[in-house]
């Protein structure tokens, strides 16, 4: 482990070389420096293939490891004879490049020189082997991880049934060699395998295998396309064995190499343990994660069905998970919102006294939106949208049509939210109106056939109806700082325990200036305060609202008494020692008046800039023991929803009829796919998304279905005569930070002061006008 002296620096995603999960980079005294993990020797110098070495117990450049394990040992020496024959290789085809005419050169290439010179002309290897859309360049180091990532011995009976035609029969090009001729005769085959070829093989492979084609929009599918174009022609692939056995085993290890360095960071941030619960139609499941900066992990699935209605059970279920992690990590543990789980949480927080149960915000919000849907004054509005939809996805030349004049923009955004998915829609709907309106009013509708039917008429009048579109904006408005909120409590960018507070106080303050009238207004924030207040009082969100600066110092320290009384909670139940306590209490004066490091102008610049905890761990060092406090409560999330669970074997996991050795290898399937799901959440990328595929049915099935069945016989649905969609990028946590960016200060001062001392104030403004004006 590292000393005090030592940071623990992470290692990111960069690093592909199987040497870093088997050591550390720790920085001290100013330097960078890497330590094995099993002798914790340390190197100043030589990079990762000293320390590659020094595990392969190479005598030389580095001492051996005492310590490492065998298997650890034969992984690390395959890499390095894996590096050593790739070398040789690549000096070999150097050489054989230099030793060709200068025809054969210019020919091989494409290039052909009209004069005829002489001049031997050297060009680059991967220029001559140019696989269009399959890049081949890659690092020594990404060489070394892609051969050392698939192994290079299995059983005996595996590679009997391995053929080295398989390249052959999926692109229909003979296979290359090393000594299948000369260097030319490789380079003309390689032109044989053009992008459309690539694209076909990989094609027959998910059609045939019956791969889901949302795989496609995986992060790691490019990455392993380019690990075995990396490779090169001849990599012998691995077997169905060595998917469920070697291979998965390594995952297995990758997965928890990552939760040992997320778990040396919770005694600094804390962590949120996560219970997303869903149903299918026989069973409940709960996944149980947990969360820190770092990121999130799942640990387990577990079949509630006969415990989701027993607070007793559920309780012994969230107290031992607390055990396992650890009362002194945990910060706090997110349910359901269900009163079964409320009373489960409070017996937890009378167990652990140093720790939060907090219903999951997602869910809170999800159902704020859900009722607010089901208002009169709004499902009119929803149900004219969706016959709007429903009509244009329908009929494809409608479609098609309506694509030209959005630029290929859809009339439906990405959403995981089903309530969510309405405002949403109705925002889209109302960005696009003028292109809509453009599409009814042109020569192509007129004279398409699709204007003179009875549902093309009333979508027509209905998109030129102005009334329509303005009661779409007012229910856009009202709900827009929901939905952000909702988008901010699930990004992955910024941690949200530092927003809450303030995106509730935001949402029913717009309700209120937009219908002005407290008769108008009062049903919506009922909604809200019944779905948000009716469980446990919440002192994390209102302390996380009291440490955020960028909203503390906007308040000119107005602070209502439920903030301040929320502080004080979280001092009391998160700091058990009482001269911590006491320490707290001195240091929060100099936070109030903004003394000592939390003064410089830098500081004062960066509260709008930093994430709330990176300006603690940046600004508070005066007050040692406040910022602990700060950096673990603005540290964590408020939601408990995880990613998709879409063909990840839940369900298959709890079958009873299941092999012990079996099931315990789909424990650690299920463990490993649903970390990766977990991953890709963090990165920002650009998704093809198309709101008629099956893929998406759950949240947009009534958005595009319309009055009639899609399939109907009176109904044109030829799917080839639909326009591809563009790519969709998700913009949560752009719509994040446009949260952020929107709040000013005078909403900040509000949400400081409480919405009923906000009333009291503006009620008596408002009095005092009328007496001048009846004066």
């Amino acid at each position: 482990m590292a000393s005090a002296t030592e940071i623990v620096l992470p290692i990111g995603n960069q690093k592909h070389d199987p040497a870093w999960k088997h050591c550390l980079m720790i920085r001290s005294a100013g330097r960078t420096k890497l330590k094995c993990m099993y002798c914790m020797k340390l190197f100043l110098g030589g990079g990762i293939h000293r320390i590659k070495e020094h595990l392969a117990r190479h005598k030389g450049n580095a001492s051996c490891c005492p310590k490492v394990p065998l298997e650890v040992q034969q992984a690390m020496q395959q890499s390095l004879d894996g590096a050593s024959v790739r070398k040789k290789r690549k000096i070999k085809l150097t050489d054989d490049v230099r030793k060709l005419n200068p025809s054969e050169v210019v020919s091989a290439a494409g290039d052909i020189d009209p004069t005829g010179s002489a001049s031997l002309q050297i060009i680059p290897l991967n220029d001559m082997l140019d696989f269009t859309a399959v890049q081949i360049e890659a690092k020594e180091e990404d060489a070394t991880t892609a051969t050392a990532s698939v192994p290079s011995k299995t059983t005996e009976r595996g590679r009997k049934r391995r053929t080295k035609s398989s390249l052959q029969n999926s692109l229909g090009s003979p296979p290359f060699s090393e000594n299948d001729g000369s260097l030319v005769n490789r380079i003309n085959s390689a032109h044989v395998v053009d992008k459309e070829q690539v694209y076909m093989a990989i094609g027959r492979f998910f059609y045939e295998a019956g791969v889901p084609l949302d795989a496609a929009n995986s992060v790691f599918f490019q990455p392993m396309v380019e690990a075995v174009a990396a490779a090169g022609p001849g990599l012998e692939l691995p077997c169905y064995h060595d998917f469920r056995g070697c291979i998965l085993k390594r995952s297995v290890e990758e997965v928890n190499f990552t939760l040992e360095h997320c778990r040396g960071t919770w005694s600094h941030t804390g962590c949120s343990i996560l219970a997303d619960e869903w149903t299918t139609a026989e069973k409940t499941f709960i996944n149980i994660m947990v969360y820190c900066p770092e990121g999130t992990l799942f640990l387990r699935c577990v079949d509630a069905t006969d415990i989701v209605t027993s607070s007793d059970t559920l309780y012994e279920l969230w107290k031992h998970e607390v055990e396992e992690i650890g009362p002194s990590n945990v910060v706090q543990v997110i349910t359901n919102n269900s009163d079964v789980h409320a009373m489960a949480g409070k017996r937890l927080n009378e167990t652990f006294p140093t720790l939060f149960w907090s219903p999951c915000a997602s869910q809170c919000i999800d159902d704020m939106l859900e009722d607010f849907s089901k208002m009169d004054s709004v499902i009119d509005i929803i149900e004219s949208a969706k016959s709007i939809t429903g009509f244009i996805y329908c009929y494809a030349p409608v479609l098609n049509i309506l694509k030209k004049y959005t630029n290929g923009k859809e009339l439906l955004l990405p959403i995981q939210s089903h309530a969510a998915m309405n405002f949403v829609a109705l925002k889209s709907l109302a960005c696009l109106q003028d292109e809509l309106r453009t599409l009814v009013t042109s020569e192509e509708w007129i004279e398409s056939p699709y204007s003179k039917k009875p549902d093309g008429v009333a979508v027509a009048n209905l998109v030129v109806s102005l009334p329509f579109w303005n009661s779409c904006a007012v229910i856009v408005r009202i709900t827009e700082p929901l939905v952000r909120l909702l988008k901010l409590v699930e990004s992955n960018k910024r941690p949200a325990m530092g927003y809450i507070y303030m995106g509730l106080y935001q949402a029913k303050e717009i309700i209120k200036r937009e219908f002005m009238k407290k008769s108008d207004y009062l049903p919506y924030w009922e909604v809200i305060d019944w779905r948000w207040a009716r469980q446990l009082p919440r002192p994390l969100h209102a302390a996380g609202f009291f440490l955020n600066p960028q909203l503390f110092y906007s308040t000119q320290r107005e602070i209502s008494n439920e903030i301040s009384s929320g502080m004080l909670d979280c001092i009391e139940r998160l700091v058990p020692e009482p001269k911590i306590q006491d320490k707290i209490q001195k240091e929060l004066n100099s936070y109030r008046i903004a003394d000592r490091d939390f003064s410089r102008k830098i500081a004062v610049r960066a509260r709008h800039t930093l994430l709330p905890a990176e300006w603690w761990s940046t600004y508070g060092g005066s007050c040692p023991n406040l910022t602990r406090l700060a950096i673990r409560i603005l540290s964590q999330t408020c939601s408990s929803r995880g990613p998709d669970r879409n063909n990840v074997p839940f369900e298959q996991l709890h079958y009873e009829k299941i092999n012990f050795s079996e099931r315990q290898r789909l424990t650690d399937l299920v463990y490993v796919r649903y970390n990766l799901r977990l991953q890709q959440r963090k990165v920002s990328r650009s998704k093809c998304f198309d709101p008629i595929s099956v893929d998406n049915q759950d949240v947009v099935d009534d958005w595009v279905l319309g009055h009639r069945m899609l399939f109907s016989p009176d109904t044109d649905c030829n799917w080839l005569v639909l326009n591809q969609p563009v790519p969709t990028e998700l913009s949560f946590d752009d719509d994040a930070e446009a949260f952020i960016a929107g709040l000013d200060d005078d909403l900040i001062r509000g949400a400081g002061r409480g919405l009923e001392e906000d009333d009291e104030i503006k009620e008596e403004e408002d009095n005092r006008d009328t007496t001048t004006i009846f004066a």
